[in-house]
């Protein structure tokens, strides 16, 4: 009996490499990327199932790009080769990016109209409510940022436990926390207010400051920072 779903087991058109050449590397899921990259399983186990291990365990492309040499070995199937391999193309990617100063990273990503224009580019559901967390190392460079939840029409259910499990993992020293309305009211509700006030708690507890948080609208958005509204 066969073990595990493969790349061969999907009809030729539909695999990853195959897509590629067809569609370009931007038609291709995260799966697909990491399958790519990676070449093959090890250990007896497909590369699908390792790839469909690594996106569970850390959430999604950005999470395994952040994730360390040590936490991608915990995966059955990557070794320290494959780990090593993955690490090394995200690096490559990361160099060639076009070159800013970090004056220009922080007055484009910290300034809460930036983090608006940031956070609506991410938004992929409107009739839902995103729950995003932006981390900062001490001299306030950006570190990454992390969906943390999706939620129903009108409330996302975020818990500090999430929130600062995303920020420890990239040793923020501070967070920019943020989300959507969709009602295209940036004002905050009372549950807004009172996330904000735990999490700004936990915050202090674990040594991370909670340095704003941005509500997104569609045209509007609303900084408790320059509110004046953070505990």
């Amino acid at each position: 009996m066969k073990q595990s779903f493969t790349v061969r087991d999907l009809p030729a058109e539909e695999r990853p490499r195959e897509r590629l050449a067809a569609f370009g590397p931007e038609a291709l899921s995260a799966q697909e990327i990491l399958a790519l990259v990676l070449g093959r399983g090890m250990n007896g186990e497909s590369v699908m199932m390792t790839v469909q291990k690594l996106l569970s365990r850390f959430g999604s492309l950005e999470g395994v790009l952040s994730a360390s040499l040590e936490d991608l070995q915990t995966i059955k199937g990557l070794g320290i080769a494959k780990a090593s391999q993955l690490k090394a193309c995200f690096e490559m990617a990361r160099r060639i990016q076009p070159a800013k100063t970090n004056k220009e990273k922080q007055k484009s990503i910290t300034s809460p109209e930036a983090i608006y224009r940031l956070v609506k580019s991410k938004i992929r559901n409107y009739a839902k409510e995103h729950f995003f967390v932006l981390s900062f190392d001490a001299r306030n460079k950006p570190l990454g940022i992390d969906t943390i939840s999706v939620g129903t029409l009108n409330a996302s259910i975020v818990h500090p436990r999430e929130t600062f499990e995303a920020a420890i993992r990239r040793h923020a020293a501070h967070i920019v926390v943020a989300h959507n309305h969709p009602s295209d009211d940036p004002e905050p509700s009372g549950d807004d207010i009172e996330i904000t006030r735990r999490l700004a708690e936990a915050g202090k507890l674990l040594g991370i400051d909670v340095a704003d948080h941005v509500i997104v609208a569609n045209a509007k958005f609303l900084s408790f920072k320059e509110q004046k509204l953070l505990p």
